[in-house]
């Protein structure tokens, strides 16, 4: 799970930075300098909330048998996958207005406290999302996944900060459509995965009927299938249900995706109407 991680920490982190920077630079412009300082100490206790309650998810699954570790997994999971849809197709459209929304939050708040405690809800909202993105594939002792999430989540801040800094410029609009429809594949996989999870659980039923099995093409193990099921969570020898749930969620989701954020069509112009002057008369038509 390292590539999707590494996206994840990439999305999640980009927008994370975004906001921190959107509520830096109003500071900045509105004469606040001084309220910085409880702006990043909101930021810095929303990563240690964020940090604690990942700790007591994660920990606190590890005492529950086989059968309730598949069992939670495989809820986190189509959790997961509803918040990445929720969060790409509702927040394709509100995203827009984000810096306009944090603004106004920002003006709002009046006094040191109000701004740690905006900057706190922010980042921790961003947070929060962020683990249940990533629970279930750091349920091993696997350090994988965190390094993905670690790389995602670095390269994020090194860009806005130098998007801060003027240093480079970036179309982060494109730059999210691109992750989004990335991590539609991810989600698409992440279910194929609860769901699999739910079979072994034995909640849901057909574990040992297959789709398909390509196991002598696509052989585990080897490093292009590891970077396969990493990426996009495809395994060579996937249950029925499973890879129904999965090709019917990739074409779904993705086509209501792209037609969200299809531009609008630009309205044409009204059409003016000229009033021709009446003709004069000469005089030597008379």
């Amino acid at each position: 799970m390292l590539y999707a991680n590494l996206l994840i920490g990439l999305r999640e982190g980009l927008e994370a930075t975004m906001v921190v920077t959107i509520l830096a630079a109003y500071l900045t412009k509105t004469g606040r300098k001084n309220e910085r300082p409880f702006l990043f100490g909101g930021v810095a206790a929303a990563l240690v909330f964020t940090a604690i309650s990942f700790a007591i998810l994660h920990f606190g699954t590890k005492t529950l048998t086989t059968q309730g570790q598949e069992l939670i997994g495989g809820i986190a999971s189509l959790v997961t996958v509803a918040m990445i849809t929720w969060m790409l197709l509702w927040m394709s459209k509100a995203g827009k207005n984000m810096s306009a929304e944090l603004k106004g939050r920002m003006e709002a708040a009046v006094g040191p406290k109000a701004v740690f405690f905006v900057a706190f809800l922010a980042v921790g909202r961003e947070g929060i999302e962020t683990i249940l993105l990533i629970f279930d594939s750091v349920t091993s002792s696997n350090s994988t996944p965190f390094i993905g999430l670690a790389i995602g989540i670095a390269v994020a801040v090194i860009i806005g900060v130098l998007m801060y800094k003027g240093a480079i410029r970036v179309d982060i609009g494109k730059l999210f459509r691109i992750l989004s429809i990335m991590l539609v594949l991810v989600a698409a996989g992440i279910l194929r995965y609860g769901i699999h999870d739910l079979q072994e659980a034995g909640v849901l039923p057909g574990l040992h009927t297959y789709a398909f099995d390509i196991s002598s093409v696509l052989v585990p193990g080897t490093w292009f299938a590891t970077a396969i099921e990493g990426v996009f969570n495809f395994v060579p020898q996937p249950t029925l249900l499973s890879f129904i749930a999965w090709a019917l969620y990739l074409v779904i989701v993705m086509y209501l995706f792209l037609r969200s954020n299809k531009p609008a069509p630009k309205k044409a112009a009204p059409a003016t109407h000229v009033t021709s002057a009446p003709e004069k008369v000469s005089p030597n038509n008379v």
